[in-house]
């Protein structure tokens, strides 16, 4: 009764506004008006004020790095990181941002995205991004951190996993085992490249060679990533007190997928500085030169449409459902995507 009570009171509410919309678009012909601005809908937080002008905008990259929708509005992590970093570059205050990472990794696109989006922010607001890393960032929690301009590390920060992997699945002893027999129709003999329903057996090298190649190609970018990364925060820092680290000459050695403690990161050269979060603030109103500044973030904003979504809208082709949060964030892998995900998170 009381889920029913709340509903009708919503749907009263919900009534009250589309009239009130409708009388509004009503009373202005001619003009097209839109409810909704284009993107994630923010609205600034300040987080810790320290009776500043300046600014330093928080953004964080916490969980799976996915192109999955990660709230009501439709919006995935890169479009909000985008929207935030938007919102950041237009505002003169914002003297830099500090991109707090939490992160195991995950696809390989959504990672190379945010990596570019971070890279053309501080080239075209000159403002400088500052990584602090949690107790994870690593394979693709290492590759958005790269090109930014000053790394800070925990010393047991678990970090690295430099490498890429393809996940598959085969079934067919399952199958033989109850008796189903795959009937396959293709147009080309690699069509049904990665299928669970052949047998180990009957995988051609052919297809093993073409898989691994692109593995390998997509593993020489990651390390170029690092390298190009690296290269031009040490060039923008060489002028500065604290030059920040440079890459071990041996450094791809360690690029072979494995992960490494932030102490161990560090004499390497994949981060500048250890440290925890009061450390990057610290870095970060050094390198924008400036005394003190506010600390904000800008958080998703959600109104009533979005709350209606959630009782009773629902968007297949999206794929929307209702879930429950147990406090463990497991990584669902899909066959034939690449991932830069840490090998501990990848089974």
């Amino acid at each position: 009764m009381v889920f029913a009570i709340v509903l009708l009171v919503l749907l009263a509410l919900s009534v009250l506004w589309n009239v009130g919309s409708f009388f509004a678009h009503s009373l202005t012909p001619g003009k097209i008006r839109s409810s909704r601005a284009v993107g994630p809908r923010l609205e600034e937080v300040v987080t810790e004020d320290n009776d500043s002008a300046n600014k330093i905008a928080v953004v964080e990259i916490g969980g799976i790095i996915s192109s999955s929708a990660i709230e009501t509005g439709g919006y995935d992590m890169v479009d909000v990181i985008k929207a935030q970093l938007k919102r950041a570059q237009e505002d003169e205050r914002v003297r830099a941002v500090i991109l707090k990472v939490n992160s195991p990794g995950g696809e390989v696109l959504a990672s190379d995205e945010i990596n570019h989006l971070i890279g053309t922010f501080q080239t075209n607001s000159k403002k400088p991004v500052i990584a602090s890393m949690g107790n994870l960032a690593a394979s693709g929690g290492y590759y958005v951190s790269a090109p930014c301009r000053w790394i800070v590390a925990n010393e047991l920060t678990i970090t690295g996993s430099i490498g890429v992997i393809l996940h598959s699945w085969n079934y067919r002893g399952l199958m033989n085992k109850v008796g189903l027999q795959p009937q396959v129709y293709k147009s080309g003999k690699h069509k049904d490249m990665l299928s669970g329903e052949r047998n180990p057996e009957e995988v051609p090298e052919e297809e093993r060679t073409m898989l691994q190649g692109l593995i390998d190609e997509t593993y020489t970018k990651f390390k170029k990533v690092v390298e190009d990364g690296r290269k031009r925060a040490n060039d923008k820092n060489k002028n500065s007190k604290d030059k920040g680290k440079t890459l071990d000459e041996h450094w791809t050695d360690y690029a072979d997928g494995r992960v490494l403690t932030g102490t161990k990161a560090f004499e390497l050269g994949f981060v500048d500085e250890l440290g925890n979060f009061d450390k990057a603030i610290e870095r970060a109103t050094t390198i924008a030169g400036i005394g003190k500044a506010n600390l904000i973030e800008y958080q998703p904003r959600h109104d009533l449409s979005d709350l209606l979504r959630l009782f009773g809208q629902s968007n297949q082709a999206e794929g929307r459902v209702l879930k429950v949060d147990l406090g463990v964030d497991v990584p669902k892998l899909q066959a034939g995507q690449l991932y830069f995900l840490s090998p501990t998170f990848a089974h």
